[in-house]
């Protein structure tokens, strides 16, 4: 590394690290590794000039004000909700964030979830892991000539539509923020979230996380989903209640969940949703596919070195404007 070098602070789950170690060179200090706590990230940070983080870093105000050093936070992915942006505009520091590039990788792990959910994939494993065989094993359901009702119809679910389309599913969707024209093109139907929960034979939840989104997947809500019913949850753990989620589960008022974010992340190792059959979890990997994550590293760092250089930064990718100080992104962006 040069020895004049900017210092940059690297979040550990920033993958793959070659991606970005190669495409930085010598031009930055790259420091790898924090805890995810505000003191050991203030700690870190000092003298620090460049962030990159995921979600798992709590970007917040105290953070913020007391990183004296820190001029630019790069976010991978489109969830922002973990960065108080409103503090960063206020130390004066740039927010740049990739809306939409992982968003084709987060549809697959979601339609990967719900077929596994169907298919009985966790059930089939565990009946061969105790000496089992096929006779042992519930029929799958098909998702083939079903239902799929998907809750925020972004860039994630959207995608998702599309990759539903050779199912010939019959596609419903709530997004208070989205116009019909918006559902033309995947033939989707735009309905009030409570058809959304009741019509389908699943629910894929990939909203954003807002303060209208969050627990909104309530008791209230799941109880108005069909017993057979699956959810699957690619955007944010908090949208989704997880007691709520439990007491459905065990009542057998649920027909299984994939889900691959939670309210506590990790995911505690004796949570119960490791007690069902019928639910498949993963540790918040679905916008993590390589290919997605190559092009973001690489946008990243050409967003900072153009900062850096002093010059504008395109405007697909600010959340903040160094400039200006404001902050251009909305409250409470969540999602992946």
């Amino acid at each position: 590394m040069t020895g004049g070098a900017p210092r940059a602070l690297v979040d550990q789950d920033v993958k793959p690290r070659d991606a970005l170690e190669r495409e930085v060179g010598d031009a930055l200090a790259l420091e790898i590794g924090v805890e995810p706590t505000e003191e050991a990230l203030i700690e870190a940070l000092d003298g620090v000039e460049i962030l990159f983080t995921t979600s798992r870093l709590p970007v917040t105000r105290r953070v913020l004000e007391r990183a004296d050093s820190l001029r630019l936070v790069a976010k991978i992915g489109t969830g922002i909700d973990t960065i108080d942006l409103d503090a960063a505009a206020d130390t004066g520091v740039a927010v740049v964030y990739t809306p939409g590039m992982n968003a084709l990788s987060v549809a697959e792990h979601a339609l990967t979830l719900l077929l596994a959910v169907k298919r009985n994939v966790l059930t089939g494993q565990r009946a061969l892991e105790a000496g089992k065989w096929r006779d042992e094993v519930p029929n799958a359901q098909a998702v083939a000539g079903t239902s799929v009702g998907i809750v925020g119809f972004g860039n994630v679910g959207s995608r998702l539509a599309g990759l539903l389309d050779g199912f010939n599913v019959d596609v419903y969707a709530y997004d208070p923020y989205v116009h019909d024209i918006d559902t033309q093109i995947t033939g989707a139907t735009l309905t009030d979230f409570e058809t959304v929960l009741s019509e389908p034979e699943a629910v894929v939840v990939t909203a954003e996380h807002t303060s209208e989104t969050r627990g909104m997947i309530s008791e209230r809500a799941l109880a108005t989903m069909d017993d057979d019913a699956v959810l699957v949850n690619t955007a944010r753990g908090p949208i989704v209640d997880t007691e709520a989620l439990v007491d459905a589960l065990r009542a057998g008022t649920l027909g299984g969940a994939g889900l691959d974010v939670f309210e506590t992340e990790p995911l505690p190792s004796d949570s119960p949703l490791h007690d069902f059959e019928n639910v498949v979890t993963t540790p918040h990997i679905a916008a993590s596919s390589v290919r997605a994550r190559s092009a973001i590293i690489e946008t990243l760092v050409e967003c900072v070195f153009t900062f850096l250089d002093g010059e504008a930064l395109p405007e697909r990718f600010v959340a903040v404007d160094p400039a200006a100080g404001t902050r251009v992104a909305p409250a409470d962006s969540g999602g992946s």
